[in-house]
């Protein structure tokens, strides 16, 4: 009689890393996005002239590379809108770094193009935002009004909307921060401590 090895004869399927052995990318994404459209928009609405070089490090960077690697994660969690948002805005900070590096200076009627084209993104996430939580919600309305404000003042030579688009985008990067804020520290308490107010059923 053939004695056959227990291994060999084993059928167990190969242990493979599960998406709860993935920590919560969102906070990372959130809070990228939330400081990078912050300083962006103190320099829009005209409070500080901080200089180019201080947005162009954070948009590479920070709002850049870091969202986009939050965005890769969260492809890898499953969670379809949290990839697409993140790897998005991740693109659009990096896009925007090679936008002001470019030289000569892009036409305004150009940037006019390029911030309507991000204003129809925003806006359409809208719908699927609905489905999340009423912070992330209110995050992609204060952003669509910031990019629709933004793109009417490069398309009319507006300072005036241009300014107003920077205060949208400061209300923006706060409800950014306040959602990053709640989800790591509700994840490193293990309960919810401050409310997202989720809105899926």
């Amino acid at each position: 009689m053939e004695m056959r090895d227990p291994i060999e004869t084993s059928h167990h399927a190969p242990v493979t890393p599960t998406t709860a052995d993935i920590a919560d990318p969102g906070p990372l994404g959130l809070g990228a996005f939330a400081l990078t459209t912050f300083v962006l928009s103190v320099f829009n609405a005209g409070l500080v002239n901080l200089g180019v070089v201080v947005v162009l490090g954070l948009a590479l960077a920070y709002g850049g590379l870091a969202q986009l690697l939050a965005g890769m994660w969260e492809f890898r969690k499953g969670n379809t809108f949290g990839a697409v948002a993140f790897t998005s805005f991740g693109a659009f900070w990096i896009s925007f770094w090679v936008l002001l590096n470019t030289t000569p200076a892009v036409p305004a009627k150009a940037v006019g193009v390029y911030l309507l084209a991000w204003c129809i993104f925003t806006t359409y996430m809208i719908v699927p935002a609905l489905r999340t939580s009423g912070g992330v919600l209110a995050v992609f309305v204060a952003l669509a009004l910031t990019f629709l404000f933004l793109c009417i003042g490069a398309f009319g030579g507006s300072d005036n909307m241009t300014k107003i688009g920077g205060w949208l985008g400061l209300i923006t990067a706060v409800l950014a921060w306040y959602c990053s804020f709640a989800a790591v520290t509700n994840a490193t308490w293990k309960r919810t401590v401050l409310p997202t107010w989720p809105l899926a059923r």
